[in-house]
């Protein structure tokens, strides 16, 4: 078989499943060798930095360098706040907002596919999400997962890139409720908002854990048994099963799925090249497994032609995974921590106990992060830990439609630094890297991951299969 050129001259290698010619609703790969694929983890972005002050970023970014896509979740909402939006009531935990000119500094450092898909969406409004949109759209940026209906955030978006075309399905499963968007049913419109995989959450205790709990049920009243079985205790909308030992678990709506999977097969059938990507802190920020039904989900979108699948979410780093020469990031962490938002909104005031005419955004955010407890850095809280202020980024070289090479770069957020400068990725220094790589080969090997450490990287090389 001889390999044929497309219209942009990009060498298109046959495969035994269409013998040298396109096969109508094929999922396989299709890049040129060399495609290669940047990610990172959350971006926690507030304000542009290419033109500030941050020693070692520019170090970050020359990663990027011939990187066909390079993406990030982006995790704020850029508009300007004072003739578009309003913080919502409800909202994802802190209102997360950016300048209008993070579109262009997005742009500035290399970035061309973004998702959208997460609990901050809607934090300023369906405004706050249409502005957004066009700041990313003004400056070329690709990005999946916010629509004006289901349908349209679930949709893959694509990316014309040299060696191939790239598509991208971004769903979440950590949302706000009012945040999921949904399609028109009969005369009722849709509405926007994001694409969301449902988990129905549960909490496993042994029996007689679950008998006290079934006693306090019917002790409460306006008792209803309709809800019990005897492995089941419904109390106050929560759901307790039966089960070894206390834990969460989380099972995944099947009408998602099928759509997602969909979704996934579809942008395959157009691209080359196809990212799917989630953003959900399940079972919570300090966990560093994925969910037990992850793995199996994770597998199924590979079967259905996605050739990455990346997690953020947990603000952490969890396990990697190479499944049928394909890359599974369970989470990739945060690539920006920038703690410094603002405006915070009256509801966050409420929250905290602040007053606006006394208190500053920065008490409230600091009291956010906080929760009240101080640490011997200051008010940092709950996820002060260094682990949510340590990531990589993750570049993945393919060679005949297979992943050949995965480097892996540790970063540094400058966690010690003051308040105002802190967040910023810079390479972190070889003690540091090397305790953030040895951390990664631990999370990784349960899925027979092997991480080499070379120098200041990590790198998982793979024959071909």
């Amino acid at each position: 078989m001889e390999a044929i050129m497309n219209s942009q001259n990009s060498v298109i290698r046959p495969t035994q499943e269409d013998d040298g010619f396109d096969t109508i609703g094929s999922t396989s790969t299709n890049v040129e060798d060399g495609f290669t694929m940047a990610a990172v983890g959350d971006l926690l972005y507030a304000r542009p930095v290419t033109k500030g002050y941050y020693p070692g970023l520019s170090d970050v970014l020359k990663t990027f360098q011939g990187a066909d896509v390079t993406f990030g979740n982006l995790e704020t909402n850029i508009l300007d706040f004072q003739s578009k939006g309003c913080p919502q009531a409800e909202y994802g935990g802190a209102y997360c907002i950016s300048s209008p000119e993070l579109g262009a500094d997005l742009k500035a450092m290399g970035f061309n596919m973004l998702s959208r898909a997460n609990n901050h969406t809607l934090d300023w409004g369906v405004e706050g999400m249409r502005e957004t949109s066009r700041a990313l759209e003004q400056n070329g940026i690709v990005h999946a997962g916010a629509g004006e209906t289901l349908a349209q955030a679930g949709a893959p978006r694509f990316l014309e890139t040299p060696r191939g075309r790239v598509a991208m399905v971004s769903f979440a499963t950590t949302f706000m409720p009012m945040a999921r968007a949904c399609d028109p049913a009969g005369e009722a419109p849709g509405r926007p908002g994001l694409n969301s995989l449902r988990l129905t959450k549960s909490i496993e205790v042994p029996r007689e854990m679950l008998e006290s709990l079934r006693r306090i049920k019917h002790a409460l009243p306006g008792y209803r048994s309709a809800t019990e079985t005897s492995d089941r205790v419904v109390l106050e909308e929560v759901i307790y099963r039966a089960g070894d030992k206390v834990g969460y678990n989380f099972e995944p709506q099947p009408r998602d799925i099928v759509d997602i999977l969909r979704n996934v097969r579809q942008g395959k059938q157009m691209s080359d090249f196809c990212i799917a990507t989630n953003h959900g802190h399940e079972p919570g920020e300090w966990c560093q497994e994925p969910l037990e039904y992850e793995q199996s989900f994770a597998r199924r979108l590979i079967d259905a032609g996605a050739d990455a699948y990346i997690v953020h979410g947990p603000h952490i780093l969890r396990g990697i995974e190479i499944y049928k020469g394909r890359p599974i990031f369970y989470s990739l962490g945060n690539f920006f921590c920038q703690d410094l938002r603002t405006p915070a909104g009256a509801d966050m005031f409420d929250l905290f106990g602040k007053d606006p005419r006394i208190n500053t955004d920065a008490e409230v955010t600091i009291d956010h992060l906080a929760n009240g407890f101080p640490t011997a850095e200051g008010r940092l809280g709950p996820q002060s830990g260094a682990i949510f202020y340590e990531s990589v980024v993750a570049i993945s070289r393919f060679e005949h439609n297979q992943l050949a090479e995965l480097r892996l770069y540790p970063i540094e957020l400058r966690r010690s630094q003051r308040f105002a400068n802190r967040g910023v990725p810079r390479l972190a220094p070889t003690p540091q890297a090397r305790a953030i790589l040895e951390r990664l080969q631990k999370l990784s090997m349960p899925f027979g991951t092997q991480i080499e450490i070379e120098n200041e990287f990590g790198v998982v090389r793979l024959k071909p299969l």
